[in-house]
């Protein structure tokens, strides 16, 4: 961990202030985070940035902040705070735009978080300086950042698949991805001194986004742990199956109301009826 610097603490208040602007005012909230339709159909293009400055909850607030104020110092103390300044935003920007190649057809899908932008400066780091350790809260042991990149890219592969935990493993990759190769932009020798880390963490992320542009039933898995798999033809299966599945449930709902009033909806049903109005 190294000082932070000026552009690193304007982005730590920045997330902080906007999210808890979310957190106090979901018409603020609503406005801002990554929607695929509002995004592709109403062209709301500012919500590919204005996202990545919301968050879900103090938790995922505090564990991306904590992480930006871990790595930022490397890229900011050795680059500069307008280099770090350009590989945070374009981090954020690359993560939102490989969700929204991953969920062109699913229209109701929405997202928040500075987490595409926070792995944008975590890998860019490591290419940069591979001999770097990444640690771990509170336990005593860290690993080398080459194998902690490698790792964290068999394990965003494995969350797109999956859907595991519903994180947006998608944007993570993606801001990885774009993190490093904008951090090479600028410190160029540095593919010739550290090219085996760049290529074992850049193969496999090139790999899958390939998968995803030439064969997307390749995200159609589920996870085997929380429900059973279900096989579908193609990601537009997927979504109208998705999409006519809820309507059902709406109307299995609005019946009960029109036979027996709203006093007699469960509080799941209040709950699912408050969801899907949205």
């Amino acid at each position: 961990m190294t000082n932070i610097g000026l552009a690193g603490l304007l982005m730590i208040v920045a997330n902080i202030a906007f999210s808890y602007k979310g957190f106090t005012n979901p018409g603020f909230f609503d406005a801002y985070t990554f929607e695929v339709d509002k995004i592709l159909i109403n062209k709301d293009y500012k919500r590919l940035v204005t996202s990545g400055f919301l968050h879900v909850s103090w938790t995922h607030l505090l564990f991306n902040m904590f992480s930006l104020y871990a790595f930022c110092g490397h890229i900011e103390n050795t680059l500069g705070e307008l280099p770090f300044l350009v590989i945070y935003f374009a981090s954020l920007i690359g993560g939102d735009l490989l969700s929204l190649l991953v969920h062109k057809n699913h229209g109701d899908y929405s997202a928040v978080g500075a987490s595409g932008a926070v792995c944008g400066i975590i890998f860019a780091s490591i290419v940069l300086y591979p001999g770097m350790s990444v640690g771990f809260f509170g336990l005593p042991f860290s690993m080398p950042g080459w194998l902690y990149g490698m790792v964290y890219v068999g394990y965003a592969i494995y969350g797109i698949k999956s859907k595991k935990g519903n994180i947006g493993h998608d944007a993570h990759l993606g801001g990885a991805l774009v993190g490093m190769a904008t951090a090479l932009l600028f410190e160029p020798t540095a593919i010739e001194e550290n090219y085996i880390t760049i290529l074992v963490i850049c193969i496999p992320t090139i790999a899958l986004i390939y998968l995803i542009i030439t064969k997307p039933h390749f995200l159609l898995a589920d996870n085997f742990f929380f429900k059973k798999h279900d096989d579908y033809f193609s990601i537009d299966h997927k979504y109208n199956a998705e999409k006519t599945s809820r309507q059902k449930e709406i109307d299995k709902i609005l019946d009960k109301i029109n036979s027996n009033g709203m006093d007699s909806l469960s509080q799941a049903e209040k709950e699912k009826l408050k969801k899907y109005s949205r």
